[in-house]
């Protein structure tokens, strides 16, 4: 009998549902760590992002 859960299909059901759900994929074909990189700098850059707009406007208002 075949194995359903594996590895290598969780990690292609996770890509495939954060990509529908969460992100928009670029159109590339990336590694698997080239994925979860994308993903990542899609979740840090607007709150590094606000963080800057944060900080600009402490200096401005001082």
């Amino acid at each position: 009998m075949k194995e359903r859960f594996t590895t290598k299909r969780f990690d292609k059901a996770l890509s495939v549902t954060l990509n529908s759900v969460v992100f928009r994929s670029s159109g590339q074909d990336l590694t698997t760590a080239g994925t979860y990189i994308e993903m990542t700098s899609r979740i840090l850059e607007p709150a590094l992002l606000a963080l800057a707009v944060l900080a600009i406007r402490g200096r401005i208002k001082r």
